[in-house]
Order: structure tokens, then sequence, then C-alpha cells
């Protein structure tokens, strides 16, 4: 079943194949599997993201200097993984930076680490949520979120880690609009994370969402 992509681990039989990233700055050939999130082919929404979410800083100084973006910084998150195409662009086009791909899925974050070794990008961690490794905070955050584990358990898990972001850092989210994507700009905004839509396309949206106490439209 679809829904055991975010299992811990997922019940569904194996059946490796592979999926194609084709961006104009890159190429990646990605393992995937049954039991993790769209294993078929790359998610509209992943792609629609990709597309439209400014570029991730090129370097990571981990201090804050003088070659980091404002948002921009040493460490990278990209929430609910999966196999890993965030990650991966996140972490080719910022090699200088650290690339957080976290997700509960244990299948997933085998496919993730192999892809990252495959690809050559040694600046990915993939760990699960509580991995004490983690850093307390985060300069970016890109997510296709888990929308299907249910309303509670999003805002939940959302809130803790915009939580995490760092002063003047950003978050980008892809929502699909029938499953609440317009609702859950107004639930962030409310919640104290200014959210706007930048882009939307065959019934998705991303949302640039700031840090708690950042004002909404603010150049980020």
């Amino acid at each position: 079943m679809s829904q055991q992509y975010f299992a811990e681990h997922p019940a569904a039989r194996p059946r490796p194949g592979l999926v194609h990233v084709v961006t104009p700055d890159l190429y990646l050939e990605l393992e995937t599997d049954s039991g993790v999130f769209s294993p078929t082919r790359l998610d509209a929404g992943t792609r629609l993201l990709l597309e439209t979410a400014p570029q991730p800083p090129a370097k990571g100084d981990g201090e804050g200097g003088k070659d980091r973006p404002a948002g921009g910084g040493g460490d990278l998150l990209d929430l609910g993984c999966g196999y890993g195409p965030l990650a991966l662009v996140l972490a080719a086009r910022s090699p200088g930076a650290r690339v957080w791909a976290v997700d509960v899925n244990s299948r997933a974050l085998e496919l993730c680490a192999r892809n990252a070794e495959r690809a050559g990008l040694r600046n990915v961690r993939c760990v699960a949520p509580g991995d004490p490794s983690l850093p307390g905070t985060f300069d970016l955050i890109w997510s296709n979120p888990p929308i299907r584990i249910g309303k509670a358990a999003l805002h939940e898990l959302l809130s803790a880690w915009l939580g995490r972001l760092a002063p003047g850092g950003t978050a980008y989210l892809v929502v699909q609009r029938n499953l609440g994507s317009d609702s859950l700009q107004r639930w962030l905004t409310e919640s104290g994370w200014p959210a706007e839509r930048i882009a939307a396309r065959g019934g998705y949206r991303v949302l640039r969402v700031g840090g708690a106490g950042t004002a909404a439209g603010a150049d980020r």
C-alpha cells in the first residue's frame, strides 16, 4: 500500500527500480524500491520544488561567513527524504554544506545512502529523526512532507522541525492543493511561521516558510 512509505519498516515486498532525476545542471540515476514514496517516477510535486526553489548556498562554511547567502548555511535538511532526490540535489548544488536526509522509513534511508554514495556525494547524512548526530538548527529545509500521516501528526512534525530553523533560515514545502496546501499555509502563518506561495502547477503548491519572528514576504 502507498501509505507504507511512512512506516519505519515497510511490509511491501522489495521491487527494486530506477528513477532518473534530470535538471538543467544535474543528472542523477537513483535506486528505488517498493514501500517508499513514489518508487516508480519522480513525483510531480518534488519536481516542482526542484525547479522553483532558489538555489541553495554554493558554499557552507558552518559559521555564517561572507560566502553564505541569506538563509543559507552549513546544515541543510531534506525532511522526509525517501530515496533521496531532494537531498542529493541539495548536496550537489551546495557541496560545502552538510545535507541531512531524514526519514522514519529504514528502507528509504538505505536507498538514500546508496544513492548518495553512487553519486559521489559525501556531504549527505541519512539518519532517522531521533539520531543524536543531528544539529540543533538548520539553515535551509526542503520537504515534500508526508501529508497522509494526518493533520494532527503533520502539524506536530512541522512544528518540531520548523522550530529548528536557524535565524534567517527558510523552508520550502511542496503540497498538493487537494490535500490541503491552502489550509496548511494558513495554519503555518497563524502558528508563527510566515508562509507564502511561490509556485503552483498541476495542483501542487510550493510554500516558502520563514522562521518564527520573520515577516511574510521578507527577503529571504
